[in-house]
């Protein structure tokens, strides 16, 4: 018989989910994203005090102090609230915080300019966190560098924000895109996953996956910054773009990258950057592959590729054809091409950075290329999970074999088969449900025009701000008509159906029904 020695005792075991709840799990999501905002708010101010800045970055400084405080008395008060750990609180929360966050980082803003309303600043801030990009300032140049500055970085914290929400908010209750990703997951007895507690707290699900995707957010951030230096970008400049590149935000202190001082390098560099909009699979290996582990079998990059040669091929066509018929000599075709190629992948990615050629592709015959195909590659979108806007591509995919499918049984009206190998896990339940999510995209298109259109906006200006605020595409508002729509002349109302609206696009329709249906309210 050997006897225990107690100082040698086996480690505890840590129980995991059953634990007890610390004070760090009763926070809500809404305070502890406030918390990090009011952190923010000290870079613009370290920022100011160097540039010289100080009139514009005295209210950041001073918000920082005071929003600290509130947010640490708010989760001081509520650190005894019992812990709600199911997925219909966490979607509240992320809900909540998109409507509510932007009050308080607009206050700074609306200190910082003279001529700034609040409603401007509420709304500059709503466009920048879900990196719609839509802006107030027509020019960009009167506006102190610390306030471009303050928009870029909540742009980039909103991209990291839905980086992380994707995987521990959204996929639980298969929203986003999740509803085809984990189409093959099977839910619980009764059919309803949404209702079903977590595995573990809220907030440490979500520290977790915040602690794994930081570090990689951090350092793309910085190698695209490099990278935009060693193209001969001024610091500023770059540090802007670097931030709005990676959140898909198109947020920029310039009017267009035609002041930019990187020239076709510089493009060249934000060109790559807006390829981790196109799947999630390029920065992170957190949820299954639809098909295939390769990263030329990803359906999204697949669509991807498809339309960044059948776009840029449609606009030099109709260019080269219009000419053949008004005669005339060409300019040079590669300028054309590549203003081509980067709107497409720049709209495509929601990101909205305008080229230096576009303007020489879309106007070099004499007729102009219509908006209608920036609006087009928007709706569209980007990956499922990333920091883009948009239907998404993985829904497009899903829908082009599905009725490639139902084509070939118009031919062979007893075929069974699935359609394709690679594409079994998309069954009609998954096609059901991505033109589900196309006819909600579409519904709520017709809500917000509605809606605009009692404001008074013509029907043209009102499909061009309807598109830029569902896709979270705000650069629209500047290339897609015939003439930039100033955005701080629509009226609070307008603003407010459009900062809604941004929302809407940036949690998707199907996320906020969820929170409607009755089974997921049950216990």
């Amino acid at each position: 018989m050997t006897i225990s020695d107690p100082d040698r005792r086996p480690p505890r075991r840590r129980t995991g989910s059953s634990s007890r709840p610390q004070w760090y799990d009763r926070v809500p999501l809404m305070v502890l994203t406030a918390a990090v905002g009011a952190v923010l708010m000290t870079v613009p101010a370290i920022y100011a005090g160097v540039a010289g800045e100080h009139d514009a970055g005295r209210p950041f400084l001073y918000g920082a102090i005071v929003f600290t405080v509130l947010t640490l008395l708010v989760g001081l008060s509520i650190a005894t609230r019992p812990v709600d750990r199911s997925a219909r609180g966490q979607l509240l929360s992320l809900l909540a915080t998109y409507l509510a966050l932007p009050l308080m980082l607009a206050a700074p803003l609306y200190e910082a300019v003279p001529d700034l309303s609040y409603v401007d600043a509420w709304f500059e801030m709503v466009s920048s966190l879900t990196t719609t990009g839509a802006t107030v300032f027509a020019q960009p140049a009167r506006v102190p560098d610390t306030v471009h500055l303050w928009r870029a970085l909540v742009g980039w914290y909103g991209g990291f924000m839905i980086w992380v929400a994707a995987i521990a908010i959204l996929a639980p209750v298969r929203v986003g895109g999740f509803e085809l990703v984990l189409a093959s997951v099977k839910l619980g007895g009764d059919g309803v996953r949404a209702r079903t507690p977590q595995a573990e707290f809220p907030i440490r699900r979500i520290w977790r996956f915040a602690r794994a995707l930081g570090p990689i957010y951090g350092v793309l951030t910085l190698l695209v910054w490099l990278a935009l230096l060693v193209a001969g970008e001024e610091p500023f400049v770059a540090a802007c773009h670097a931030m709005s590149s990676l959140a898909s935000s198109g947020i920029s202190p310039l009017l267009s990258l035609q002041e930019s001082a990187a020239s076709h390098w510089g493009e060249a560099v934000l060109l790559v950057a807006m390829v981790f909009a196109l799947s999630r699979s390029t920065f992170a290996r957190d949820m299954p592959s639809p098909i295939g582990r390769r990263w030329w079998q990803d359906p999204e990059f697949r669509i991807a590729a498809a339309l960044l040669v059948a776009v840029p091929a449609l606009i030099f066509a109709h260019h080269w054809v219009s000419l053949y018929d008004v005669g005339g000599s060409a300019p040079n075709p590669l300028r054309s091409l590549w203003g081509s190629v980067f709107m497409t992948m720049s709209f495509l990615t929601t990101n909205g950075f305008i080229s230096a050629e576009w303007e020489v592709a879309r106007n070099w015959s004499g007729i102009t290329t219509p908006g209608l195909i920036l609006l087009g590659l928007a709706m569209v979108g980007g990956g499922v999970a990333t920091t883009a806007g948009g239907v998404k591509l993985l829904r497009v995919y899903v829908l082009y074999r599905h009725g490639k499918f139902e084509s070939a049984r118009l031919v062979h009206p007893r075929l069974t088969a699935g359609p394709g190998h690679r594409a079994r896990r998309f069954r009609i339940e998954a096609a059901y449900t991505a033109w589900l999510s196309f006819m909600l995209f579409a519904l709520s298109f017709t809500f917000v025009v509605l809606s605009l259109s009692l404001t008074g906006i013509t029907f043209e200006t009102n499909v061009i701000l309807t598109t830029a605020a569902l896709t979270n595409a705000g650069p629209l508002t500047v290339v897609a008509g015939t003439a930039p729509i100033p955005l701080a002349g629509l009226g609070a109302t307008a603003q407010t159906v459009l900062a809604v609206a941004m929302v809407l696009g940036r949690l998707e329709t199907l996320a906020i029904i969820a929170l409607l249906n009755p089974e997921f309210w049950r216990a």
